[in-house]
């Protein structure tokens, strides 16, 4: 732990003696005024309870626990799916303070107006955030990949408005905080050859061993992916189809599925651990920590690698709109602190990414950055945030370093201008 995330300065004028011998409401009063920030010991003194709301993926008891260790701050977390957290957030707006959700989830609902931008300037580690969040390119040369970029949606004019800008501004949608490149997860013990390609998920001989993940707007990328591979389809946009497109997606997938292909359609992480650790399934949709959790069972399970890249997605924390005074405060303070390096630490050790990989690193050792980040073979065995043995030494990361993996997306999870009917059909899909 290093002292950044345990003490803080007083704003200038306010000695910590004066701020401490105040009641409470007085520091309340204080700490909404703007007065103050940094300055972890004033929530101890006022407490505060924020509700939190998102996907199981960063949705973390120990983050929470941690997070009142260092600031004081109640956080009530509640984990749902990517479909019920995009809902919630639209429909239950005075059920939440911080919005723990996806970038394509933030494109339907920002839009509503159940959200308040947030002012950069207020961002402490802002200049440490990775450039795909704000330009959408890993290295300057790099090309955005399809789909909904996170930089995208990532941006609004005015603390006022509800309309995504084309350009960084001063005003953010959601403060990224996690993302990923995803791919197929195999049973290099039972699918019994190299698996190269997105296409090998329809191969004859994995009939009935195979499953996709049942969340239309990342389903949906995973089938564009297949469909491509397999050169049945050439999209425009893969994220961004036209009902002609979708059209022709579904009804292959809707072929696939009566013909017998798919075992299952899941939509939780622990769903994807399951199929693959029984064997009922081969190859799969499936996430770098699902990977690991099979591994950490002594079962063989790899993070594949294709020739046609990888799906990306990625998520930050938004705050409501009813937020103000020393809430908001408190809200902005616990943005800054999940910057800090602590919690990017423990979610690369997950297998994520942090969306400020410097503060992260100073949380890491050696040989853990090494693994997780730089694609080098591990020098001893790699923990999970835990303390269980996730890699064995001489391990090296499925898919190599950060640049390589995440230099090769080549779509994000998507919302299309067709949402509605893409979503009508993928359930139909399901249903059929």
């Amino acid at each position: 732990m290093t002292t950044e995330t345990k003490t803080a300065t007083p704003a200038k004028g306010i000695s910590r003696r004066k701020l401490l011998k105040t009641g409470a409401a007085a520091v309340g009063a204080i700490a909404g005024s703007g007065a103050i920030t940094g300055f972890p010991t004033i929530w101890a003194q006022n407490p505060i309870t924020l509700r939190q709301f998102g996907t199981g993926v960063s949705n973390i008891n120990a983050i929470a626990e941690k997070c009142k260790e260092d600031l004081g701050i109640t956080l009530e977390m509640t984990a749902t799916d990517s479909d019920a957290a995009a809902q919630r957030a639209v429909t239950q707006p005075d059920s939440y303070d911080i919005a723990d959700i996806e970038y394509w989830i933030a494109k339907k609902v920002f839009p509503t107006g159940v959200m308040q931008p947030m002012d950069v300037s207020k961002i402490k580690y802002y200049d440490k955030i990775v450039p795909l969040f704000i330009d959408g390119k890993l290295k300057p040369d790099s090309v955005v990949a399809q789909g909904t970029a996170p930089h995208t949606v990532g941006f609004v004019g005015a603390q006022d408005s509800k309309s995504f800008a084309k350009e960084p501004t001063q005003w953010m949608t959601l403060i990224p905080t996690i993302y990923n490149a995803d791919t197929l997860g195999i049973r290099p013990d039972l699918v019994g050859r190299e698996i190269t390609t997105w296409a090998d998920i329809m191969d004859p001989a994995f009939k009935g061993k195979t499953a996709i993940l049942n969340i239309p707007s990342i389903g949906i990328m995973d089938a564009a992916m297949i469909m491509e591979a397999m050169g049945n389809i050439k999209y425009a946009d893969k994220g961004n189809m036209t009902t002609d497109e979708i059209d022709q997606t579904i009804d292959f997938l809707i072929k696939a599925k009566q013909d017998g292909q798919f075992r299952a359609f899941w939509k939780s992480f622990d769903e994807s651990v399951n199929l693959m650790a029984s064997g009922e399934v081969v190859i799969q949709s499936m996430w770098s920590p699902a990977v690991a959790a099979v591994r950490s069972k002594g079962i063989a399970c790899k993070y594949q690698p294709l020739k046609e890249g990888y799906r990306a997605w990625g998520g930050g924390l938004g705050l409501a709109a009813h937020l103000q005074g020393a809430q908001l405060d408190a809200a902005y303070e616990y943005i800054n602190w999940y910057l800090s390096g602590w919690v990017g630490a423990y979610l690369n050790r997950q297998g994520y990414y942090s969306a400020a990989m410097e503060t992260a690193k100073a949380h890491m050792s050696e040989d853990e950055w090494g693994f997780w980040v730089e694609g080098k073979p591990a020098k001893g065995d790699i923990l999970s945030p835990e303390g269980k043995v996730m890699e064995k030494a001489g391990a090296v990361r499925d898919g190599g370093s950060f640049e390589e993996r995440m230099g090769k997306v080549a779509c994000w999870n998507s919302v299309m201008d067709e949402d509605r009917y893409m979503v009508r059909r993928w359930n139909e899909f399901i249903a059929a």
